[in-house]
């Protein structure tokens, strides 16, 4: 699989790596550049040079997109996943590593930062005061991740668009903002074409699985509803999304809906002091999911965090997903049942 990931992200780097040859993002240009974030229009006055980030999904955007010179640090856990087979794994090497947790005012200051790009959720919270309009007081802009976007349904409830194009969004507004559309634009169109590679062998109809993806959580399952990065991971493979219907991105369900729903298969979200062995463990020993098929059958599959997340990392996410789902049902190679 790693190996698969590989050459997947290669593919996937054409303006970023692999030999190509990319713009430079040392540019030098003052003028505003006015971008649409999470429904608002937002001006900036300039093109920052201490960028800091959050996450591993939303530090790889920056890098994938050659902006390591644009970055004064990124806050994220160790557990980032394996970073061997990506062509910006450079990035982790030349940025510095602000904080294991997540971003405080603290060390957006003491970076000198002059644009903080995280998401609710993902670094921004309101109940530790670390928000846009907390850091629009000390000067600081902010970008929003879009897979994160309140949507108004709830006060938290996130997602107004599906999740791809959550992608596609962020990587030609950061191509705006820093100047590099053309490597943007180059990214986009690759990971467009490796998923669409995946979904001409995708299964059709009645012959797509159904798939729930477990994050983590005993007495109740946190999951993705269709504006996580998940929906159209799962989708584009040829699966279908038990939690579709809900209208929201990463968010807690019932054990009962996933039991009523029957999946063909998990997909387990690997991160976090729980190995994804012992979510397997737990899964296949929880006595009201005995009698739900990817558990009778021992059908379940591991992605890493960063494959999950809004990152560039979710075009070879698809890709294996996509092979491991075609060997269940026949219409194609990959991962035996209950394999990774």
């Amino acid at each position: 699989m790693r190996k698969l990931l590989a050459a997947l992200v290669c593919l996937a780097a054409t303006a970023t790596g692999c030999g190509a040859e990319v713009e430079s993002s040392q540019d030098t240009r003052t003028s505003a550049v006015t971008l649409t974030n999470c429904g608002r229009r937002v001006t900036y006055d300039k093109v920052p040079e201490r960028v800091v980030t959050n996450d591993v999904g939303i530090t790889e955007l920056m890098f994938a997109l050659g902006l390591e010179d644009r970055m004064a640090g990124f806050a994220m856990p160790d557990d980032k996943g394996e970073v061997g087979g990506l062509p910006w794994k450079g990035g982790y090497d030349k940025v510095k590593w602000l904080s294991k947790d997540q971003l405080t005012k603290e060390n957006v200051l003491d970076a000198r930062a002059d644009l903080v790009f995280a998401g609710w959720n993902y670094g921004f919270r309101e109940d530790g005061g670390f928000t846009p309009d907390a850091l629009k007081k000390l000067g600081i802009p902010s970008y929003i991740l879009t897979e994160s976007c309140h949507n108004g349904r709830t006060a938290s409830s996130r997602g107004i668009m599906p999740p791809l194009d959550a992608l596609y969004t962020d990587l030609t507004n950061l191509g705006r903002l820093f100047g590099v559309e053309e490597r943007a634009a180059a990214l986009v169109r690759d990971f467009k074409k490796q998923i669409a590679d995946v979904r001409a062998k995708a299964p059709k109809g009645a012959d797509r699985p159904t798939v729930f993806l477990y994050d983590s959580g005993r007495d109740t399952p946190f999951t993705s509803g269709r504006y996580a990065a998940p929906e159209q991971i799962i989708t584009e493979a040829g699966g279908v999304n038990v939690m579709h219907d809900v209208a929201d991105s990463w968010t807690t369900v019932g054990w009962e809906s996933v039991v009523e729903r029957d999946p063909d298969t998990i997909v387990i979200c690997d991160y976090g002091d729980v190995s994804a062995e012992e979510k397997k463990k737990f899964l296949l020993s929880y006595a009201p999911l005995r009698n739900v098929s990817a558990v009778k059958h021992r059908r379940i599959f591991v992605l890493d965090y960063a494959d999950l997340v809004e990152s560039p990392r979710n075009p070879s996410a698809i890709a294996r997903l996509g092979a491991y789902l075609r060997a269940g049902t026949g219409t194609g190679t990959g991962a035996g049942a209950g394999e990774r």
